[in-house]
């Protein structure tokens, strides 16, 4: 399901028009983001956690050429799926 989807989902089940439920999924979107940005987790009930956790720097490989690089450390984020959407899921 791609975002355009969603908020049509949305808007049918709550009865708003598509431009409404597709702000209201920005804005969801955004405090997600911008929580994140901050180093908050996000935690979103029958869904899931998304967390940001910082990665080490460390040494790689060029696939293409088997040289050596060096990866820098940064920032990455990680998901944990709720048990719920995993039953859901498996079901």
């Amino acid at each position: 399901m791609h975002k355009p989807e969603l908020a049509a989902a949305i808007a049918q089940q709550v009865g708003i028009t598509k431009e409404q439920a597709s702000e209201a999924l920005n804005v969801v979107l955004d405090e997600i983001t911008n929580g994140m940005a901050f180093g908050k987790k996000v935690s979103l009930p029958r869904l899931g956690v998304f967390a940001p956790t910082d990665r080490a720097a460390r040494q790689g490989k060029n696939p293409a050429t088997g040289a050596p690089i060096a990866i820098a450390a940064h920032k990455a984020v990680v998901f944990r799926a709720a048990k719920s959407l995993k039953e859901t899921v498996n079901a």
